[in-house]
């Protein structure tokens, strides 16, 4: 196998983060996060409810302007779960299937991230003036094809 036959590491991380959305447990948007420092995954997260409580699929979405607020942001998650196991994500870069809410871009700023890679545009602009502000790379990787 040659190296041109090999998916990039965009590619391979972002193919992760969308296999990753498969265990989210809201129907409304399923959305995956892979945590990635010097090509090795730190940590993983998807869209699901508070550890313990009921899903999404089995009593239905929480919904607050438009929004379901019963789950918490694969983006977050994967934060929460670095946080959890004692694990530094400052300097890395998260892979998500979608751009992040702004609420959650505020996490990853402040989590130390550098380079957020999305596979769509989700919900808000705002990320792009603070990315800019503060050093974040922005990365769309919606023209990617994944397998």
């Amino acid at each position: 196998m040659h190296d041109s036959d090999r998916p990039s590491w965009d590619e391979y991380f972002m193919t992760m983060a969308n296999h990753i959305a498969s265990r989210s447990t809201c129907n409304r948007k399923h959305v995956g996060a892979v945590i990635v420092k010097d090509k090795m995954i730190l940590s993983t997260g998807y869209n699901g409810s508070i550890r313990g409580a009921k899903h999404c699929t089995e009593v239905g979405c929480l919904i607050e302007n438009g929004h379901c607020v019963r789950t918490i942001h694969a983006e977050a998650n994967s934060i929460v779960q670095a946080a959890a196991n004692g694990v530094s994500v400052k300097g890395a870069t998260i892979y998500c299937t979608a751009s992040p809410c702004y609420n959650c871009f505020k996490l990853i700023a402040n989590a130390g991230i550098t380079r957020i890679c999305y596979g769509h545009f989700y919900s808000d602009d705002r990320i792009y003036d603070f990315a800019k502000e503060i050093g974040i790379e922005l990365v769309d990787l919606s023209d990617l094809e994944l397998t």
